[in-house]
């Protein structure tokens, strides 16, 4: 089994080059905002209740699915590089699928902040993504995170032995993935 985690700041394009290896690999995907739109129209992601619902929901999927016979699994994720609660919680999932012989592959995905000002109001994203539908809203959170947070690692950083970078500016969903595909035996 594979666990594929894909992973950068915001607008920078995890769950469409995740839904583009998911068509290349057959591995099914799980982005990070499945669970959000889920709990959101009961308790915003913010709130304490958000986040311990969408925290349930997803560790339920990922016990099941590293116990399962599916061939792997690609998950989204915005890290925050500042943040200890986000390492332990990559170690957690990690760990998780690890523990049953399964390989992880970090994929960290950067690109500049203008392309990602762009993405941010995309159709796709926002046909999959409600939360970020408020255009307005959503522009000041990601500008507003990339302030508060580092949501990219420095170099050497990421010690993990299935780990690739790419900066994805200029490179389409498809490139990504193909280059994902390549790097990790997909």
């Amino acid at each position: 089994m594979k666990f594929i985690i894909i992973f950068g700041p915001q607008a920078v394009g995890e769950m469409t080059v995740g839904q583009e290896l998911e068509k290349i690999t057959g591995l099914k995907l799980f982005h990070n905002h499945m669970t959000i739109e889920l709990i959101s129209p009961y308790f915003s992601y913010g709130t304490p209740q958000g986040k311990r619902l969408v925290q349930l929901f997803r560790q339920e999927i990922f016990e099941e699915v590293a116990k399962s016979e599916l061939p792997g699994l690609i998950f989204t994720f915005v890290w925050a590089f500042d943040m200890q609660e986000d390492w332990a919680y990559i170690r957690q999932i990690s760990e998780m699928f690890e523990s049953r012989g399964a390989q992880v592959c970090y994929v960290e995905l950067e690109a500049d902040s203008t392309e990602r000002l762009e993405r941010n109001k995309s159709p796709h994203r926002l046909l999959h993504k409600a939360t970020k539908r408020n255009i307005e809203w959503s522009e000041q959170d990601l500008i507003s995170s990339m302030e508060k947070h580092r949501l990219n690692s420095e170099p050497g950083e990421i010690t993990h032995e299935h780990y690739i970078r790419i900066n994805n500016t200029h490179k389409s969903a498809t490139e990504v993935a193909r280059l994902i595909q390549e790097q990790f035996n997909l």
